[in-house]
C-alpha cells in the first residue's frame, strides 16, 4: 500500500523526524508483540482455537475470491462503456475504505436480514426465509465491502493498456480476450485477490455481528471473547500472536504479487473497442454494472432510510458517543498526518518498512498489545480513547503515507532544484515549499483517516467502560439489544460524520491551495 514512499529518496527537508517516525510505528507495531510473546499461555491452542483459524482463512478466501469473480466482469463493462453518470461511478467505486463498516452491515441486514426487503418477498411468495448469519453473511457483506475495492484496482489494468494494441488486435483479427485481456488479468488478478484476503483477515465489526457461533468465530473475535468474556488473557495473547503473524504473512504476500507496470507505452489515443459492438456484449455489460450499482447502492438507501426513522429512538448517550467519536478521529487524523508526512520526507526502505508494518497488525491485536502493556500501570477506561487513537492512527498510515508520497516526489521533481538553489532546506523548505503544495494531498489523506477513525469498531471494543462508548461501539451494543431502530440512527450518524469529516478536509485542502 505505501510502496509510494520509496519514490522520495533525497530531499531538503529535515530527515531526522522521518527517522523518528519510523522508530515510533516500528515499536509500536513490533514492541506490541513483546507482551504477546509474554503473557501467551503455555497450553497450546485448543480445538475452538484451530477452528477459529480455520474459518478465519475460509472466510477470507471465499471472499476474495468472490469479490475478484464479481469484479471482472464490471471492470471489463466500464472500461469498454461510455455513459453519463460513469465518472460518479467510477469515483464511488474508488474510495470503499470511506464507508464505515458496521453502518455498510446495517445496510445488508435492512436487505438481507430477517426483516429484510428479500425475506419479505420471499415471505410472500411462500418461500422459507434466508438467515444472513454465518459463513455466508460474513462473505456477503465482505464481498459488498471489497467488490469497489477489487472493481477499481481490475478496472485499472484495463485503462493501462494502450489503444493501439486494440487497434492491433482489430487490424489482424485477433481476439482480444486472448492477446490482451487475459495475459492483463494474469498480471493483476493475484495482487487483487492477496490485497482482499489480507483485508477479510482483520475485519472484527463483520465476524462480531454477523458471525459469533461455534462454527463461525474468526480470530479476532475469539480475542474479544477471550478478554471481554472469559477474562482469559493469556489466551487473548495467544490468539493476537497468531493473527500478527497470519496478518504479517498475508501483507507481505499482496505487496509481493502488486503487479509491476505494464511495457509498452501509448500515444494517449482514446480507446475503441471493436469487439464490444453486439447486442449480446451491449446486453451483458449493461447487464454487469447495474447489478453492481444495485448491489452497492441500495443497502446504503436502505441504512439511510432507516437511519432517518430511527432519530426519535436514539439513546439519551448518543451526543456524549458522538463527542467522543469526533474526539478520537481529530487526534488519529492529526497524528496520521505528522506521522505520514514525516515518514514521506524521509524516504528509502525505511519509509517503506515502516509505512507497511501497520498492515501486518490489525487494530484488535494492537491494542490486546498496549491492554497487556498498560494493565498494570493505569485504569484500562482511562486509556480508552487515547489508545483508541493511537491505533487508529497506525491503520490509517499506510493509506496517508500512499496519498502522500507520490505528491511530494512530484513536487521535489519540479521545484527541488529551485529550492536548493535559494538555499531552502530544513524547516524553512517545509513551510516555503513542501507544506502549501501539498495541501490537497494532505487534506484528502486528513479526509481518509478521520473516515476510518468515525468508523472504526476495534480498540475502544477492549477498553471502553460502560458510560465511554464511540458511536461504532453504542451501536454494536444496540444491535446487540435488538434495538434495530435506535441503531439505525446511530449508523446515519456515523455515515454523516464519516462523509462530513472527509468531505471538511479533502475540500479545505484544495481551497487553501486553489487560495
Amino acid at each position: 500500500m505505501a510502496r509510494g514512499a520509496v519514490a522520495v529518496t533525497r530531499t531538503g527537508a529535515p530527515r531526522l523526524p522521518g527517522a523518528l517516525a519510523a522508530l515510533m510505528v516500528a515499536g509500536l507495531c513490533l514492541g506490541t508483540l513483546v507482551p504477546l510473546l509474554r503473557g501467551a499461555g503455555e497450553g497450546g491452542f485448543g480445538a475452538a482455537d484451530w477452528a477459529a483459524l480455520r474459518f478465519t482463512l475460509l472466510q477470507a478466501a471465499l471472499s476474495a475470491l468472490v469479490s475478484v469473480a464479481l469484479a471482472v466482469p464490471v471492470a471489463r463493462a466500464l472500461a469498454r462503456r461510455r455513459f453519463p453518470g460513469r465518472g460518479a461511478l467510477v469515483t464511488l467505486l474508488g474510495a470503499p475504505f470511506l464507508l464505515p463498516v458496521i453502518v455498510a452491515i446495517l445496510g445488508l441486514l435492512a436487505l438481507f436480514g430477517r426483516g429484510g426487503l428479500v425475506n419479505d418477498a420471499l415471505a410472500l411468495l411462500g418461500l422459507p426465509r434466508l438467515s444472513i448469519y454465518g459463513l455466508h453473511g460474513v462473505v456477503l457483506a465482505h464481498v459488498f465491502l471489497n467488490l469497489p475495492l477489487a472493481t477499481r484496482l481490475i478496472l485499472q489494468g484495463w485503462l493501462d493498456v494502450p489503444a493501439e494494441r486494440f487497434r492491433l488486435a482489430a487490424t489482424l483479427n485477433a481476439p482480444v480476450w486472448a492477446v490482451i485481456e487475459r495475459p492483463m488479468l494474469a498480471r493483476i488478478v493475484p495482487g487483487a485477490l492477496a490485497a482482499i484476503f489480507a483485508l477479510c483477515l482483520t475485519s472484527f465489526s463483520v465476524a462480531l455481528i454477523l458471525g459469533g457461533g461455534p462454527a463461525a468465530t474468526t480470530l479476532e473475535l475469539a480475542i474479544y471473547q477471550a478478554i471481554r468474556f472469559e477474562a482469559d488473557v493469556a489466551g487473548a495473547a495467544q490468539l493476537a500472536l497468531l493473527q500478527y503473524l497470519l496478518c504479517g504473512a498475508a501483507a507481505g504476500l499482496a505487496l509481493g504479487l502488486a503487479p509491476g507496470a505494464m511495457g509498452g507505452a501509448g500515444l494517449g489515443r482514446a480507446v475503441e473497442r471493436w469487439d464490444a459492438q453486439g447486442r449480446a456484449a451491449r446486453t451483458g455489460d449493461a447487464l454487469a454494472i447495474g447489478g453492481a450499482a444495485l448491489f452497492l447502492l441500495l443497502p446504503l438507501a436502505l441504512a439511510a432510510l432507516r437511519g432517518v426513522g430511527g432519530l426519535a429512538e436514539l439513546p439519551p448517550e448518543v451526543a456524549g458517543a458522538a463527542g467522543r467519536s469526533l474526539l478520537v478521529a481529530l487526534g488519529a487524523t492529526a497524528l496520521t498526518l505528522i506521522l505520514a508526512l514525516a515518514l514521506a520526507m524521509r524516504g528509502g526502505h525505511l519509509a517503506l518498512v515502516a509505512g507497511t508494518l501497520p498492515l501486518a497488525a490489525s487494530g484488535l491485536v494492537l491494542g490486546t498489545g498496549l491492554l497487556h502493556l498498560l494493565r498494570p500501570h493505569v485504569a484500562l477506561a482511562t486509556a480508552a480513547l487515547p489508545v483508541t487513537a493511537l491505533v487508529d492512527a497506525l491503520v490509517a498510515l499506510p493509506f496517508a503515507l500512499r496519498a502522500l508520497a507520490p505528491a511530494l516526489a512530484e513536487i521535489e521533481a519540479r521545484h527541488g532544484r529551485l529550492a536548493d538553489s535559494l538555499g531552502l532546506t530544513g524547516l524553512r523548505r517545509l513551510r516555503i515549499v513542501l507544506l502549501p503544495l501539498l495541501r490537497p494531498a494532505l487534506g484528502f489523506a486528513g479526509g481518509l483517516a478521520a473516515a476510518l477513525s468515525v468508523g472504526n469498531l476495534g480498540a475502544i471494543a477492549l477498553f471502553a467502560a460502560e458510560g465511554q462508548a464511540t458511536l461504532p461501539l453504542l451501536m454494536a451494543r444496540l444491535m446487540g439489544a435488538y434495538r434495530m431502530e435506535a441503531a439505525a440512527g446511530v449508523g446515519l450518524m456515523i455515515l454523516v460524520l464519516a462523509l462530513g469529516l472527509f468531505w471538511a478536509f479533502d475540500r479545505g485542502g484544495r481551497t487553501r491551495a486553489a487560495a
